[in-house]
């Protein structure tokens, strides 16, 4: 029997990076679908690669070639020239099961978010229930995992804060208290490839161990700081004068923003991880601080 091959998108994200280097170190036969090869830094070496991304469909054929697993990290929080974040993050997710379902793949695991649904108020959480349903619709064998934040040192999220942690106070959007159970990225890393050595179908919700609001998470990641909270209006009307000006090189967009304001906690806790036996770290056995 052939050893199976996984494709993997997003293998340059957060995760995604954190699940590769688990995947390569354990034998597993990678295909990354990337733009931009050097992105993956050492790892190209060791995967085969596929030349594509989410904005261009006809990749997908070549990439799901011989194809066993799909594991579907690839998402946008942001408009990209190459597509919405509604192309980006649910349409090309239906394109990318359509296509596995052709190409004989047998399973497909995929990453949606902690409390998204249609009606959700972002764009980036509907965008995502609308992928999840289209992926549990199909005739694969699916795996699903809806992480609550996931956060890892030097990320780009952590940056732009540290960034931000240098002002006298740190702009919070608007009040601040939505709650989450943030969990690191080396912790979700650890529950996929879990779950890519079982067999079966299934939904995981990924939550750390604590519930923090925002203003919680700053202080954790930062330390005491003072905080001050920008009206939502006003952080709509500056990020989209900004979106303007920079376009895709902008900072920070209005949708990354109001992704702070959508509550992502589970009452499960981290039962679904431990299920899969990972116990997630708490925010400052990783960060070092709170």
């Amino acid at each position: 029997m052939l050893p199976r091959v996984i494709l993997l998108t997003g293998a340059t994200g957060t995760v995604g990076s954190a699940l590769l280097r688990r995947l390569v170190a354990s034998g597993e036969t990678v295909r990354c679908l990337v733009r931009d090869p050097k992105r993956l830094g050492g790892e190209r070496v060791r995967v085969q690669l596929a030349l594509g991304d989410l904005g261009d469909p006809g990749s997908f054929r070549n990439a799901l070639r011989g194809v066993d697993t799909v594991v579907h990290l690839a998402a946008s929080i942001r408009d990209q020239p190459r597509g919405s974040i509604e192309e980006l993050s649910a349409v090309a997710t239906l394109r990318l099961v359509r296509a596995a379902e052709r190409g004989g793949a047998r399973r497909f695991v995929f990453f949606s978010a902690l409390g998204a649904s249609r009606a959700s108020r972002t764009r980036f959480f509907r965008a995502k229930a609308l992928a999840r349903e289209a992926v549990e619709r199909s005739g694969l064998e699916t795996v699903v995992f809806e992480p609550s934040i996931i956060y890892a040192p030097g990320d780009p999220w952590l940056t732009l804060l540290g960034r931000l942690g240098l002002l006298p106070a740190v702009p919070v959007a608007g009040s601040g208290r939505a709650l989450f159970q943030p969990i690191w990225a080396e912790d979700a890393a650890d529950c996929v490839a879990a779950a890519l050595t079982s067999k079966g179908a299934g939904r995981y919700e990924l939550a750390g161990p604590q519930t923090l609001s925002y203003n919680d998470f700053v202080h954790a990641a930062l330390g005491p700081r003072p905080l001050v909270h920008v009206p939502l209006p006003a952080v709509r009307a500056a990020l989209r004068a900004v979106e303007r000006v920079s376009g895709p090189a902008a900072f920070a967009t209005w949708e990354e923003a109001e992704l702070m304001e959508e509550p992502m906690t589970t009452a499960r806790g981290t039962a679904d991880a431990e299920r899969l036996g990972v116990r997630p770290q708490p925010i400052g056995a990783v960060l070092g601080s709170g």
